[in-house]
């Protein structure tokens, strides 16, 4: 049995949040500008993922 930490596990608030911010940005202009500039990098990816990439993308650009 592995020890059970914060980061793994996922509480029915947390689920619910994330879809909601999920929806949240997939509906924004600026998503979906972005999705636009990369369709042929998105093929494939779930919506999730596209939206994972994109607040990836958007951080490192802010960090920067």
């Amino acid at each position: 049995m592995t020890p059970t930490t914060a980061a793994n596990r996922q509480f029915p608030a947390d689920t619910e949040i994330w879809y909601n911010l999920k929806c949240a940005i997939a509906t924004s202009s600026g998503f979906q500008r972005w999705q636009l500039e990369r369709d042929t990098q998105l093929q494939g990816l779930r919506l999730e993922q596209q939206v994972k990439k994109y607040l990836r993308e958007t951080l490192e650009t802010l960090a920067y």
